[in-house]
This record gives C-alpha cells, sequence and structure tokens, in this order.
C-alpha cells in the first residue's frame, strides 16, 4: 500500500502541475476580465446624463481662475486688421440707486485732498458696450466687434462694488448678471479695458510682476508682465477710437522702459474675468535683443510707472516651468485673475496646444 501510495501521490503532482500550466493562467485571465466587466458595469449604472455650460473659466489642475477666454487659443494670433472699434457718444450712467456710491468716492477724495493727502486721480476711462465676434467668408479668421462708451474712474469704483446690497435687498450682481449668460451684463459693470502683455526676454525668460500695495485694485498679487488700461485722455487722439496695439506699446515703455524697435508683439486673445467684470485684451511679447539681466539693467535706470510693481520674476520660459511657477503652493492663490490664462496662451503661442497639454499634465501628475 506504501508504494501505491507513492505513486498515488506523484501522479497526483503531475496532474496537478499539469493542470497548473494549461489551465491556471486561463483562469486568472478569465477572472481578471470578469471582475473588469462587473466593475465597469457598475460604474456605467452609476452614470447618468450630464450638461454643463459651454463657456468655463480657465483653470489648470488645481488652480482655478474666473478668467473667461471669449475669443483666442494662443495657437493663431489675431490682427489688429480684424480688430474694429467705435466709441460711442453717450456717456456710461449708473442706476438711481447706485449713484450715490460714486458720490460717496467723490466727497471722501475731495475731504481727502483738503487734509493735504493724495486723492485718487478720476481719470477718463472706457465702458464696454458690447464685444461681438464673427469669422471671415474664407478662410474663418476672426474679426472682433468692441464698441466702447465714455465712463470715469470714480464710476468705476462704485460698478465694483458688486456685492454690496442695494435697496430692495439685491446687490448688482445678483439683479443685472445672468449666471446662465456671463457675456451678457450692462456697460456700467463693464467699466474696465486693459492690455495685458506675457513679455519673454532674448534669453528666454518670463517676466512675472507683483502689484504694488499701493495701488487700488488688487494690491499685492502676482500679474502679468505689464498691465495698463484704456485711458480716453491718452488713448483717444481727438474722437478717434483707440488702438489696442498702440496701448501695449504704451503699457512696455511705461512699465519696463522699452521701446517700440525693440520687441515683436502678438495679441493672443480677448479675454473677461466673471468675478470683476474686467475686459482685457492679451499680447504676448518678445524682446529681440534685450536679456533678463539687460531688462533689469535698463530698469534701474528709471521707469515711468515704477510705483505699480514692487516684486518682478523672471522665470524660464518652458511649459514645465512656467506651469510648476503657476501652481506654486505661494503663488496658487495669489495670482491675478487673468494672469495664469495669459501665461498659458502665451506657452501655447510658442510651443504649441500638444506641448503644453502634455507638459501641464506631467506636472499635475506628480503634483498629486
Amino acid at each position: 500500500m506504501g508504494g501505491v501510495d507513492v505513486v498515488n501521490g506523484v501522479v497526483g503532482a503531475v496532474l496537478g502541475m499539469l493542470f497548473a500550466v494549461l489551465f491556471q493562467q486561463p483562469l486568472q485571465d478569465g477572472w481578471y476580465r470578469l471582475r473588469t466587466r462587473s466593475a465597469r458595469a457598475v460604474r456605467s449604472l452609476r452614470q447618468r446624463e450630464e450638461s454643463g455650460p459651454a463657456w468655463r473659466t480657465f483653470s489648470l489642475g488645481p488652480l482655478h481662475t474666473s478668467a473667461l477666454i471669449v475669443e483666442g487659443d494662443g495657437e493663431s494670433p489675431i490682427s489688429s486688421r480684424s480688430v474694429y472699434i467705435q466709441v460711442l457718444d453717450q456717456e456710461i450712467e449708473l442706476p438711481a440707486d447706485m449713484s450715490g456710491w460714486r458720490a460717496e468716492i467723490e466727497a471722501e477724495c475731495a475731504r481727502v485732498q483738503s487734509e493735504g493727502g493724495t486723492p485718487l486721480w478720476n481719470g477718463p476711462r472706457y465702458a464696454v458696450e458690447s464685444l461681438d465676434v464673427s469669422r471671415t467668408a474664407l478662410d474663418e479668421r476672426p474679426e472682433v466687434h468692441l464698441r466702447l462708451r465714455p465712463t470715469d474712474y470714480y464710476t468705476f469704483l462704485a460698478a465694483q462694488q458688486l456685492d454690496r446690497r442695494l435697496p430692495d435687498g439685491t446687490t448688482p450682481r445678483s439683479r443685472y448678471i445672468d449666471p446662465e449668460d456671463p457675456l451678457r451684463a450692462p456697460a456700467f459693470l463693464h467699466c474696465s479695458f486693459a492690455v495685458n502683455i506675457a513679455v519673454v526676454t532674448a534669453d528666454d525668460m518670463l517676466v512675472v510682476s507683483r502689484r504694488s500695495d499701493r495701488v487700488r485694485m488688487a494690491p499685492g498679487v502676482w500679474n502679468s508682465s505689464v498691465n495698463e488700461g484704456l485711458s480716453r485722455h491718452i488713448d483717444s487722439s481727438g474722437r478717434s477710437a483707440p488702438d489696442l496695439h498702440a496701448v501695449a506699446r504704451r503699457g512696455m515703455r511705461e512699465e519696463l522702459a522699452i521701446e517700440p524697435g525693440e520687441y515683436k508683439i502678438e495679441l493672443l486673445a480677448f479675454v473677461l474675468d466673471l468675478d470683476k467684470r474686467h475686459w482685457s485684451a492679451h499680447f504676448y511679447a518678445k524682446l529681440e535683443h534685450l536679456t533678463c539681466e539687460g531688462l533689469q539693467s535698463r530698469m534701474s535706470r528709471g521707469v515711468a510707472d515704477r510705483w505699480e510693481h514692487q516684486t518682478i520674476d523672471y522665470v524660464p520660459f518652458r511649459p514645465a516651468s512656467v506651469i510648476k511657477y503657476l501652481l506654486r503652493t505661494d503663488r496658487i492663490h495669489r495670482w491675478a485673475p487673468l494672469a495664469p490664462a495669459l501665461f498659458h496662451l502665451a506657452l501655447v503661442h510658442v510651443y504649441s496646444r500638444t506641448s503644453v497639454e502634455r507638459a501641464a499634465a506631467q506636472v499635475v501628475r506628480r503634483m498629486a
């Protein structure tokens, strides 16, 4: 019996090994497929039809902003010949229940001046009546039609109080802005139009500025290389409409002491900050000969609007480097709303959307 048991054991072991070789892997593969299909079936049961807004504000991984890119993808610049600007005659008027807010600002500035202080200058500005985009018939290039109306800085400051209670308990935001139609709003809420420029030096360093603590709007936040608002007094000669490229060149000269012949500039997009209702034309400027060191040396010899910036960073203008910089823990919550979209569009313009998206995915994945 002992010998028979040994033989049976050997035969059983051989058959077991043979069974394992022939059937174990197919069984494991079958079990894996069954589990996968079951998981997919469970997920499909949980899925429901979804809908969402076609217009979403700019986001990049954990960075979320209120900047809505209305026109422009970064890759194809918008020609200056495709931007049509019309200035209407009628000046902006605030609704009756908001006009007192402007009077408060005017009275406070008068008080400051009477006491020997420095009041806010009530500079002439533009409000955006409308911005419409169409396409040319043959090559489907964008054509942007911008209609402006006269306003001033005090009206802008009054209209910025979007969440202040009105007598009936509503706010300007709840009364005049439809979340389902974010581009529509009365012109008195759109009393700001500026150019924002991403400036890259000849040795490929991105210029990033931090706004001064002395400025009234958004002090201390990190912003574009250059930010310049449209001025009726400076940017319109007589009754002519302003030229956005000319405003950008003025900003380059006043904020960085760079003259027009020293760079090439391209218009990339039109963007709206949905939170503050600020419009912006986003530009990219590449310095032809002035390096990072040369720019710093140039600025040391005097800048017209030096007080607007308190710090300037220089970041290697490569997709991974800029995206890491945008997502830094000490930056991510300190950005002016329109700046991250500007820098992303500039990267796309130089490196292509595919390269930038790939780099962004890698950076975000490593952060997880």
